[in-house]
């Protein structure tokens, strides 16, 4: 039997105390038996291991070995530029990591330091860690709860549970026992659990746990089992590292050994063979990943995601499913009357939020005049209700409960205004709302007439004003309202005695006249509804998870358009006995969860994540945590989210607005296709350098370049053109195109027959080129220096290829990236100045060329651009074929 089965006093029995509290003798056996009230501490990962950890990627690997070659070959420039990407990237990774450890340290600064008890009959104050199951803890308004309690006594007490529950109104608590079985934390009314926040009344509870084994412990468990959760991305430049360390090392193994078999020296072919390895390496590539998503980064900030974890950049682009609650990213979360019944007429009241514009849309005219039955109903809803509307920094906002706010707006939609009703129908006396009363009562004086205003649940409301036939008929149009997912009070008045100062529950039992019914709801965000259509478009699906009710989540989720069709909600209580291999059949099917609990939301992620789904979660409260770092991407809210949240996630929403995952969605596909085409600048020219020495080696002539040229073609053409093309913008189109296979890796197949294909066609130009002026009777030193040239504006060619996998690129702008435009043209003078400048002359033995020569080169390189368009136009066509 759970705890708020139980009664108060089997309770009690259980946990072998009484209301007058343990002994403190008692106490002290306990707290040596469950020990302390606090979170476990955290084994610290030592930083040195951290740091450590960050050299262990095989890419890592073959550029400390290349390191170590260019330092032996006196290429200290070289050498350079390999170690500072190390280190950069060793930098990153380590805050990285560090910041990760914290997520779990973050749910200890809820935890209660003090806490007031009853012990051996007298009221004390104790340390929060000396709680023992069996005290008996006292609360009050303001108080935090200091461990889970079974409440054996309430007066008025609401406490806010949203960080646990996703609850955004405060739940109202009482003592009777709950016979339901399987309920979530949001229905157990007669339990407080540890962490959360007592905003109005008095209680007393037992508590049945503490520590480890509260929710608030529970969670943290959840939260450190998980561990860290790499990012795909990650795990896609491990596979291509370690496949492009084995194809260079194999292939310069073969380009030793064939040179050893045509007679070159050991000591020759191996400097040749170390130097095609180091051009061949894209060591440009992991500072090329940290460079565009730095810039993701940026992009995203202007757009409202803050992102805490680099790689969470390109995770976002790949997103299949977006897991989102409800209230705040997806509404409003602020309540709206959106429907009137006064006893005959339905009405419309038009314009969202707590800004105080718009109308009430009523058929008949006279409704709304002085005496009208809508104006009183309204009038009602103004005055009895205890919290305020102000404004503030242009934007309206509730002192008190948000659906009292609603009503008072909806009475200034009308026209009344808030001053002169209060003064000229001045409050005597209250009966606050209660919820075992389920209703709250004013009295009011006006022109010399006393007033009985009521508000409350419509059952309880109707049973004041009587019964018969009218009864089931208001019943029935509030049952109506509800079903739209509206939030229904129900409104009374009557006129009291003359001579009436003060007002108890009794006056308000009987013979009230019934008013009318005001429906609201927290309506959906305007901009939301485009972008979750704009997810569909782009093949990604939106799940909602809410702790509302599922009527509400129902409504909600089919104005956004997230429902449609006979698609079902599923409930917290039907997860509750659902094993986890049924939810994973059901998850693919289900885009409304409702009345969820703290562990649902993980099995949720988890089976989502099984069926090969990249999972994005929101979340803002504690128990978001667990699932927030379990997904591939945890989204935070930035403005009601928690720290622990926040902790745990890779990325923040600074205004808590769906919409803005939408558009860092789109900024994470731009960061994902410039890694691809970085990839592809890269890898081609590393593939023909390799080939072009083995094809001229069986040719029988001098390999085309000399150690020191090879190094500086991978100087002068992937220094800063690769870095620039990881600031493409994005192609048009890129966000309505549907998510990428997760399984595909940084090459795409297309991109892997495109790189063949021009790696061919360079090697065939280099060799060309080179062959030729050797026949024509040029120098060694000439031809290299075609050779080397041709390559180096192979590659000038290459980098506008590679600005877009499907788009010609005589329909790009070439200033629409600049970096690379400046770049080619800085790379440009430096190809010069290794041709003409008689220092580089001497170190990397080369000669000039003429006009003659300058023609050729340019005429075969710039085949490359013909070689692509004509491929890229092929595929174009052949898509449309097939569509």
């Amino acid at each position: 039997m759970n705890w708020y089965q139980m009664k108060v006093q089997e309770a009690l029995e259980k946990l072998t105390t009484t209301d007058k509290g343990l002994t403190e003798q008692e106490a002290a056996e306990r707290l040596e038996k469950y020990g302390p009230n606090k979170l476990a501490e955290e084994e610290r990962i030592s930083r040195l291991k951290i740091l450590l950890h960050q050299f262990t990627s095989p890419l890592i690997y073959i550029l400390l070995i290349a390191a170590v070659v260019t330092l032996l070959l006196g290429e200290y420039i070289d050498t350079g530029v390999i170690i500072a990407v190390v280190l950069l990237n060793a930098v990153v990774g380590y805050f990285q990591e560090f910041k990760a450890e914290e997520s779990v340290r973050a749910l200890k600064r809820l935890l209660v330091a003090k806490a007031r008890v009853i012990r051996g009959g007298h009221e004390k104050e104790i340390p929060g860690a000396n709680l023992v199951p069996g005290d008996i803890v006292l609360l009050s308004s303001g108080a935090r709860v200091p461990a889970d309690l079974r409440l054996i006594h309430t007066n008025e007490l609401r406490v806010d549970e949203a960080m646990l529950t996703g609850e955004s109104l405060p739940a109202e608590k009482r003592t009777e026992p709950l016979a339901e079985e399987n309920l979530v934390a949001a229905d157990q009314t007669n339990m407080a659990f540890m962490g959360t926040a007592v905003v109005n009344g008095r209680a007393k509870g037992v508590v049945f746990a503490t520590a480890a084994a509260t929710m608030l412990g529970t969670i943290a468990g959840e939260v450190r089992d998980i561990g860290v959760v790499r990012a795909p991305i990650q795990d896609k430049i491990d596979r291509f590292a370690k496949l492009i360390g084995l194809i260079v090392m194999g292939a310069s193994a073969v380009l030793f050994v064939v040179g050893l078999l045509l007679g070159e020296s050991v000591k020759y072919m191996f400097m040749v063979a170390v130097a095609a390895a180091v051009a061949t390496i894209p060591e440009g590539l992991p500072i090329v990943v940290t460079v565009a998503m730095a810039a993701g980064v940026a992009r995203m900030a202007k757009n409202n995601a803050i992102i805490r974890k680099l790689p969470a950049v390109e995770t976002l682009g790949s997103t299949t499913v977006i897991c989102s609650d409800k209230t705040g990213t997806l509404t409003r979360n602020e309540m709206t009357v959106t429907r009137l019944f006064d006893g005959k007429y339905t009405c419309d009241v038009t314009g969202i939020g707590y800004q105080p514009t718009g109308q009430i849309v009523a058929d008949v005219e006279d409704a709304l005049n002085e005496n009208g039955s809508l104006n009183r109903l309204l009038r009602i809803g103004l005055l009895c209700n205890e919290s305020d509307l102000f404004e503030e920094e242009g934007r309206f906002k509730i002192d008190g409960d948000p659906t009292e706010g609603a009503l008072i707006v909806s009475a200034l939609k009308s026209g009344l205004l808030e001053e002169e009703e209060r003064e000229n129908y001045p409050q005597l006396d209250i009966v606050p709302f209660e919820s075992e009363r389920g209703f709250m009562a004013t009295l009011h004086e006006h022109r010399g007439r006393k007033l009985i205003f009521a508000k409350g649940a419509p059952e309880r409301i109707v049973e004041m004003c009587g019964d018969g036939t009218e009864q089931e008929e208001i019943l029935s149009k509030a049952r109506s309202f509800a079903e739209k997912g509206l939030r229904v009070l129900a409104f009374a008045w009557k006129e009291a005695a003359d001579d009436q100062d003060e007002l108890s529950q009794h006056d308000v039992e009987s013979g009230m006249l019934f008013a009318g019914l005001q429906g609201m709801i927290d309506p959906p965000r305007t901009e939301v509804i485009e972008a979750i259509a704009g997810c569909k478009r782009a093949g990604m699906r939106v799940v909602m998870i809410t702790g509302d009710h599922a009527v509400t989540a129902e409504a909600i989720g089919r104005q956004l358009g997230i429902v449609a069709g006979e698609e079902g909600v599923l409930a917290g209580r039907e997860l509750e006995i659902m094993s986890d291999d049924a939810l994973f059949d059901r998850v693919q099917q289900v885009s409304v969860y409702a009345r969820v609990a703290p562990e649902h939301k993980l099995r949720i992620t988890r089976q989502l994540i099984r069926h090969g789904e990249t999972v994005a979660m929101t979340g803002d409260g504690v128990n978001d945590a667990p699932a927030l770092k379990a997904a591939h991407i945890g989204i935070a809210m930035g403005i009601t989210g928690t720290d622990v949240a926040k902790e745990a996630s890779d990325m923040v929403l600074a205004d808590d607005n769906f919409a803005s995952i939408f558009s860092a969605v789109k900024e994470g596909r731009i960061v994902f296709d410039n890694l691809r085409k970085v990839t592809f600048f890269l890898i081609p020219t590393g593939v023909a350098s390799i080939i072009s020495i083995i094809g001229t080696m069986i040719a029988g002539v001098p390999i085309p370049y000399i150690p020191a040229q090879l190094l500086w073609v991978n100087l002068v053409t992937n220094g800063l053109q690769d870095v620039s093309l990881a600031f493409e913008p994005g192609e048009k189109g890129i966000i309505d195109r549907p998510p990428r296979d997760p399984k595909e890796g940084i090459m795409s197949r297309l991109l892997v027959e495109r790189t063949v294909l021009v790696g061919l066609v360079i090697s065939i130009g280099i060799i060309w080129n080179y062959v030729t002026a050797l026949q024509e009777g040029a120098s060694l030193e000439k031809a290299r220096t075609i050779a080397v040239t041709t390559m180096v504006f192979f590659q000038f060619f290459q980098a506008w290829n590679s600005r877009s996998e499907h788009q010609s690129i005589f329909r790009i702008n070439p200033l629409s990236n600049p970096f690379l435009f400046y770049s080619m043209i800085a790379a440009f003078f430096a190809q010069l100045a290794f041709i003409y400048a008689p220092p580089l002359q001497w170190v990397f033995r080369t000669e000039p060329l003429d006009g003659s020569e300058w023609l050729r080169i340019l005429a075969v390189s710039s085949s490359i651009i013909l070689v692509v368009e004509i491929d890229k136009w092929l595929r174009r066509a052949m898509v449309k074929r097939n569509a």
